[in-house]
């Protein structure tokens, strides 16, 4: 195989696995509602990066600005982000993630990883460490390619690890 096959092999199988990440995730229970996609990842890069702001988000993901300006009205009015000044003390605004945002962030985490594990269970040790290094290495490949890092939490630090 090739890296023209592979490619088109990945795309298709990249697809499905973004549908079915949903679905292999447990819902939640009454009245605890799931981030929208955006959200959960707005809020895991600031839980990651910390305050940032418009153009902050801007430079990270390669969108435009009205994109955020509506995404983080969004999280502002349900509570999940809070503007703040910069630490750094320029005068633009940035948004950090609340409390409220880090329990729904976790509360959603939670679900996402337990969906996954409960699909990963019966996978050997040394298959799903190689599968975990080749999913890591190719989103670095990717994010070499395209200039945008993803910051990462040290190993000890993630989220849901003991």
């Amino acid at each position: 195989m090739d890296a023209e096959q592979a490619g088109a092999h990945l795309e298709r199988e990249l697809m499905i696995l973004m549908r079915l990440r949903e679905l292999a995730t447990p819902p939640g229970g009454p009245g605890d509602e799931r981030l929208e996609r955006s959200a959960y990842v707005l809020l895991s890069r600031l839980e990651v990066q910390g305050p940032m702001s418009i153009a902050d988000f801007v430079e990270a993901f390669g969108l435009a600005a009205s994109t955020f300006n509506r995404q983080t009205a969004a999280l502002l009015k349900d509570g999940l982000v809070e503007r703040t000044l910069d630490p750094n003390g320029s005068v633009a605004r940035k948004f950090r993630i609340t409390a409220h945002g880090r329990r729904r962030l976790a509360a959603d985490r939670g679900r996402i990883v337990g969906g996954l594990a409960s699909v990963l269970a019966d996978w050997p040790a040394e298959r799903l460490e190689r599968f975990v290094a080749d999913v890591q290495r190719f989103n670095e490949d990717i994010e070499h390619r395209i200039g945008r890092p993803w910051p990462r939490l040290a190993a000890a630090a993630r989220p849901g690890e003991e």
